[in-house]
């Protein structure tokens, strides 16, 4: 799948429906990393207040919200939200999946791209991702995009099934960034 089969879009134009299809189609493949978002959306009217809820938070400028969209059928393939933005260190946190069946076709990566020109665009100071230790794709694409792996954070994420893991923490700073794109 190339780029032109793909594009983003934003969450004015998301519908509640075809976000909880997403979720509901992608529900095992994303329960245990994306536990808060899978839980927040999983009636329709759940979804509809998660969306009320994200479209405030863009308003206030407390989140940010990019979706992909196979442009063949219009339907929502994938997600990244901003989110954890502090104001007072100026960073913020990503967190993003692809549908299932659309892995592996660098569509993540190309999102992560945008998410992170936007980001330091609007004068924040460091990106940084968490994700599981055995999440190797998402780890991937953090050090596609020149993010330091600066630690280990320690039974710091509770999944979906529970249980506590270790999180592996990635940051990039705005500095760092502006010397990879020259």
């Amino acid at each position: 799948m190339s780029f032109t089969d793909w594009k983003i879009d934003r969450i004015e134009n998301i519908l509640p429906e075809e976000f909880f299809k997403l979720i509901e189609k992608n529900k095992n493949h994303i329960g245990k990393t994306f536990p808060v978002t899978s839980s927040d959306c999983a009636t329709l009217q759940k979804t509809q207040e998660f969306v009320a809820v994200s479209l405030q938070k863009e308003k206030n400028k407390d989140g940010y919200y990019f979706y992909t969209r196979n442009t063949k059928t219009n339907d929502l393939i994938g997600y990244l939200c901003v989110k954890a933005i502090n104001s007072r260190i100026s960073k913020c946190e990503l967190g993003y999946f692809t549908d299932e069946d659309f892995q592996r076709r660098g569509i993540t990566s190309k999102l992560a791209a945008i998410a992170l020109d936007f980001c330091f665009n609007v004068n924040l100071n460091k990106v940084f991702i968490c994700t599981s230790e055995v999440n190797l794709a998402s780890q991937r694409i953090a050090l596609k995009h020149h993010f330091k792996k600066e630690g280990i954070l320690r039974e710091e994420f509770r999944n979906g099934d529970g249980s506590l893991e270790n999180t592996v923490y990635f940051g990039l700073l705005k500095s760092e960034y502006n010397n990879n794109e020259r």
